[in-house]
This record gives C-alpha cells, sequence and structure tokens, in this order.
C-alpha cells in the first residue's frame, strides 16, 4: 500500500483533469443523443490514452526536458512552432469554454450574473496559480473529484439493461453521419487531449527536479524504480477517468435518453442525469443541480490550472525561458505571463453568445481534430533511441499509439467528409 500511494503523482492528477467540464458535457450529450452506442469507446480508448500519456510522462522523466523542448531539439524550431501554436489554440479554446461552464454550473446555486462568476473563476485561479503552491492546491482538489462518484452510483441506482450495455461495451457499433462522427471526434478529443501529453511531460521534470536528479538519463540507478511507479500512477489514473467516463455515458442514456432527451443545451438539463439517485429526497431537483455544479466547479479548478499551465510550459521552452510552477513570478514573468494571457482569453471567448454547454461540445472536437499530428510526433520522440536510449517505447506501446494516432484521425478526416457531403 505504501508503495502504491508513494506511486501517486501527475498521472492521476491528469487522469482527474482528463474528466473536466467539457469531457462532462461531452460524454453526457453522447448518452443522450445517441443511447450506448458509444460507450465502447471507453474500453477502445483506455490503452491508447494510457500509452500516449505513458509516453509522455517517459519522455520528460528521462530526458528532464518538457516535450516542447525536445521537439525543438529533435526537429528545429519550425514544426515546434506549429505543434506549440495547435496546442495553443485548443487549450485556449478548451480554457474558455470550460470557464464558461463553470459559471454557469455555478449560477444554479448562486443567483449571480454570468459574466461575474466568469471572471471570478478566471481570475482566482490566475490568482492561486501564480502566488500559490500548486501541488498544495492540486492536493486540495483531488478530493473534490470525489464528486464524480455521483455517476457510477447513478449507474447502479437505475435499473439497467445490462445485457444491452455490456454488449455495447464490447461491440463497436458506427453510424456515418455528420452527428455521430462529431460527437464521436469529441468523445476522442476529450480523451486523448493534447494539453494532457505537454503537461504530465513537464511535471514529471518537476518531480525529478524535487528529488534532486535532473534526469533518468543522469540518474540510471533510480531509473527502474521511478519508472515503474511512473507506469503505476499512469494505468491507475487513466483507469480512473475511463470508469468514470463510462458511467457518464451511461448515465446520460439511462436518464436522458430513456426519457427522450436527446440534446443537452444547458447545466440545468445536465443536471437532471443526475435525478435518479436523489430522487426519494424533498427538492430532488435542486440536489441534483447542486451535485452536478459541485463537480463541473471542482473538476473545472483542477483542469483549468492544467490547461492554461501546459500552454505556459509549451511556449516558454520553446522562448527559452525559466518555467516551472515551483518558481517565483519575479524568477518566470513570461511563463507566467503566458497562463495569464491563455486565461483571459479563453474568458473573452465567454462574451462572443455562444451556449456555454454547447461550446465544451466544440472545445472537445478541435481537440479531436488537433492530436493526431501531436500523437505522431509523442510517439517518434519516444522510440527514439537517439533521445531516449534504453529507455525507448517498445512494440506495443508505438503500436498503441500509431493505432490512437490512425484513429483520431480517421474520425476526424470521416467528420469533415460526412460535412461536406451533407
Amino acid at each position: 500500500m505504501r508503495r502504491v500511494i508513494g506511486a501517486i503523482g501527475p498521472g492521476l492528477v491528469t487522469g482527474a483533469a482528463d474528466d473536466d467540464p467539457s469531457g462532462i458535457a461531452t460524454y453526457v450529450q453522447t448518452g443522450a443523443q445517441f443511447g450506448y452506442a458509444q460507450l465502447w469507446t471507453a474500453l477502445f480508448a483506455l490503452p491508447l490514452l494510457t500509452a500516449v500519456q505513458e509516453a509522455s510522462a517517459r519522455i520528460g522523466a528521462v530526458t528532464g526536458k518538457g516535450l516542447a523542448l525536445v521537439v525543438r531539439e529533435r526537429y528545429g524550431i519550425k514544426p515546434v512552432y506549429a505543434m506549440v501554436g495547435l496546442l495553443v489554440l485548443a487549450n485556449t479554446i478548451n480554457l474558455g469554454a470550460d470557464l464558461g461552464a463553470m459559471a454557469a454550473a455555478a449560477q444554479l446555486l448562486v443567483p449571480l450574473p454570468f459574466v461575474l462568476l466568469a471572471i471570478a473563476f478566471a481570475f482566482g485561479i490566475v490568482i492561486v496559480e501564480v502566488f500559490s503552491s500548486y501541488r498544495a492546491y492540486a492536493r486540495l482538489l483531488k478530493w473534490l473529484t470525489i464528486a464524480l462518484l455521483a455517476y457510477p452510483i447513478t449507474v447502479f441506482v437505475v435499473h439497467e439493461p445490462w445485457g444491452q450495455i455490456l454488449r455495447a461495451t464490447f461491440v463497436p457499433q458506427i453510424q456515418l453521419t455528420p452527428a455521430f462522427l462529431f460527437i464521436f471526434t469529441g468523445v476522442l478529443g476529450t480523451t486523448i487531449t493534447p494539453y494532457m501529453f505537454f503537461w504530465e511531460a513537464s511535471q514529471e521534470v518537476e518531480e525529478l527536479h524535487q528529488r534532486g536528479q535532473s534526469s533518468l538519463a543522469a540518474s540510471p540507478r533510480i531509473a527502474t524504480d521511478y519508472l515503474r511507479n511512473l507506469r503505476l500512477d499512469n494505468i491507475g489514473g487513466m483507469l480512473a477517468s475511463q470508469a468514470a467516463t463510462w458511467c457518464i455515458i451511461v448515465v446520460g442514456a439511462s436518464v436522458l435518453n430513456a426519457a427522450g432527451v436527446t440534446s443537452v443545451s444547458s447545466a440545468a438539463e445536465a443536471a437532471k442525469a443526475l435525478l435518479p439517485l436523489v430522487h426519494t429526497f424533498p427538492h430532488s431537483g435542486l440536489l441534483a443541480e447542486i451535485l452536478f455544479a459541485f463537480g463541473i466547479v471542482a473538476l473545472g479548478l483542477l483542469a483549468v490550472p492544467v490547461l492554461a499551465a501546459s500552454s505556459g510550459y509549451a511556449v516558454s521552452e520553446v522562448a527559452g525561458w525559466p518555467e516551472g510552477l515551483n518558481l517565483k513570478l519575479e524568477r518566470a514573468h513570461g511563463f507566467y505571463g503566458v497562463i495569464a494571457l491563455g486565461t483571459v482569453i479563453g474568458l473573452a471567448l465567454n462574451f462572443i453568445g455562444l451556449n456555454p454547454v454547447k461550446a465544451l461540445i466544440v472545445a472537445a472536437v478541435v481537440n479531436g481534430v488537433v492530436a493526431p499530428p501531436l500523437i505522431a510526433v509523442v510517439a517518434l520522440i519516444a522510440r527514439s533511441p537517439e533521445v531516449m536510449g534504453e529507455h525507448r517505447s517498445g512494440w506495443l506501446s508505438s503500436s498503441l499509439m500509431f493505432v490512437a494516432c490512425a484513429g483520431m484521425s480517421a474520425a476526424a478526416i470521416g467528420l469533415a467528409v460526412s460535412a461536406i457531403l451533407r
């Protein structure tokens, strides 16, 4: 047990951040719109997600450098500009959608204007990220992710057609329609998300620095134990993430789709998925909204700093600026400037008239389109003997990342073709 607890690190935080507001909204919409038809994606994505995240973490640990810096040294400045540009674009859209969702969810509980709540969340997060210890902040918020338990509990409260659910989990169903491919691309995009690659690689670098090591390549004596714990951390974090994904889709299908609700356009509608959990209590509608709002806000508070910081790490590595959440503001102006600027631009996206819940799903689709080329770069670096030495990827890791890249590319191309034909 001590070994398991000692292995908990960036993988668990990354897994928790993976089920951010964008993820919850996309999974609920998937279940509401298509029932159990996309339930198989949770199982399908698990090994692919784990492989990509493990490779990203291993790159950071072995080289002692963030992902953007490794790409710059390996392939030159032009490819890394394109890579970081895609990342920052996707992150900013996702960050803005998450802030909007947090404000919309908070409105279920607090009678304050949407604009005021969104601004308060954005500036509160920036202040905490810049002026406090993110590690202490994340330790606290990891406990708030217990709100996600509302979905697996609801799965077992509702009378479920288990035969149909198990068949949908293990037998893929694909509909070649724009609506199906749009949500399918979003599900993959909010599961295997670009910001997670950069975040986890950089967090492994900070983990090593806290231990007094520069990299595993320079500390071969600790490499075996460290990599074992790294993999255990990743497997645990991604398994928990995908278990939550599966449960959210099941709840969306069993509660909303079964009741004829096929489109979720507001936080209040999304909260109705949790009604069966509290239906025996007085004011069950309010209780469901409280549970939903608590989960969205808690996970947003965990995920938004990860989104902003991953952009900060990437841009700082390309520019050669000091970077790291362990640094004070006076030592990392550029790094924290990117975090603040990205958060403000994301906040501004909420004032152009987009529906907050719909924006979450659009953000997931953008991530699904952006992810494939970034996965390809991670796979090439992770299998490079020049960069990774004896710790380069084996055939299983490389194969899984190739499948992730090919599958997400096919989904994005299928979405584009179906939309054009339509």
